[in-house]
Parts: C-alpha cells; sequence; structure tokens
C-alpha cells in the first residue's frame, strides 16, 4: 500500500508499506482509536460509524 509522508503539510516522499495481515489488523484498530474522538465523515467506513449500545451509550 503507498504510503504518503509529510511534514508540516508538505509533501517529502511516497513510501510502499508492507504489513502482514495481524499488522494491517493492528493498525487498523489503532486508526480507528485514535479518530474516535473525532466525528467521522458522512462517507466514512463502517468501523467508523458510531454503533449504538443498550441504555443510550454510544461509542466508535
Amino acid at each position: 500500500m503507498p504510503l504518503q509522508i509529510s511534514r508540516g503539510g508538505r509533501h517529502h516522499a511516497i513510501a510502499e508499506l508492507e504489513l502482514t495481515p495481524a499488522e494491517a489488523e493492528q493498525l487498523h484498530a489503532a486508526l480507528c482509536y485514535a479518530l474516535g474522538e473525532q466525528p467521522p465523515p458522512p462517507d466514512a467506513p463502517e468501523c467508523r460509524q458510531p454503533v449504538r449500545y443498550p441504555g443510550g451509550r454510544q461509542r466508535y
């Protein structure tokens, strides 16, 4: 997967990121957790959509 590297909003390089399935799952979970406090955009993937739990609790 291509990974764009930038700093201060300026593009520096594009590198190939190779992950095992387990590493990809860990990265996916970490990114969803890191972005959890921000509201997801309307076109966000399913993992970023709010989940409603019994009792009214909501979590991303």
